[in-house]
């Protein structure tokens, strides 16, 4: 739907200060026509040139603007460390540390009153798809965080991974995606009228450089939340190549 297509990489827990490099390095020649986020583990945020073409976003942020919480960082925290984005209720954290949707919104209510720009992950389970219940979960999933605060999606970049696509090698066919993506955007325009037509929505599950333009010429598909073929600098910028013909 909207114009410029961004891609983002999700590193998880994964990277080193020499992949940063050689990225730093590979991006150098990034293409005009397309915006690139990068979400490394926060350590390696500091490593990145501060003169850049690119955003940096984090992984994840407490929902506490500070205090006792060992191990956690808030949103001015990441900021510092160069940040101006973050994912919020990616579907490891829903699954590996309990996230739920209440707490999701927390956190992209706190993302956002820091001035950070949330990533929101939704998606279904493989239970969930075969069950037919994709619509039905991913709509649950915005109504948590938009039904009460629908002025948040003019802030939000939503991200759609079928959570059975994800380092599996599958993933949803053009036509699937997009129809899910159209779905999206319907429910988002029940919320606000103004952000369904200029939100981004990425499409998120095992996105490469071989299946990632047959995506982008969907009409709703509006860039791609990458991992594992983030961690390899050639076939990253081959996917922002793609994103930008």
């Amino acid at each position: 739907m909207t114009a410029k297509k961004l891609i983002a990489a999700n590193w998880k827990m994964n990277g080193s200060k020499a992949l940063v490099d050689t990225m730093a390095q590979q991006l150098t020649n990034l293409p005009s026509g397309v915006d690139v986020l990068l979400c490394p583990p926060a350590t390696l945020l500091q490593y990145f040139p501060a003169n850049r073409q690119y955003a940096l976003g984090a992984q994840n942020i407490s929902e506490h603007d500070a205090g006792a919480y060992t191990g956690e960082l808030s949103s001015n925290l990441i900021i510092e460390a160069g940040a101006n984005f973050v994912l919020i209720g990616h579907s490891e954290r829903r699954q590996y540390f309990a996230e739920t949707d209440t707490l999701v919104c927390a956190k992209m209510q706190q993302a956002v009153k820091a001035g950070l720009t949330p990533v929101l992950c939704i998606g279904e389970t493989l239970a969930e798809h075969q069950q037919q219940k994709t619509q039905q979960v991913i709509a649950k999933q915005l109504a948590a965080v938009y039904a009460a605060q629908p002025e948040l999606l003019l802030k939000s970049v939503i991200a759609y991974e079928p959570v059975w696509a994800i380092g599996t090698g599958e993933s949803a066919t053009p036509e699937q995606a997009q129809a899910i993506h159209a779905f999206i955007r319907q429910q988002i325009s029940d919320y606000n009228s103004v952000a369904a037509a200029t939100v981004k929505i990425l499409y998120g599950g095992s996105v490469n450089a071989a299946n990632c333009r047959a995506l982008f010429a969907k009409a709703d598909i509006d860039g791609a939340l990458v991992g594992g073929a983030s961690l390899k600098p050639a076939e990253f910028m081959q996917i922002c190549q793609s994103a930008k013909d």
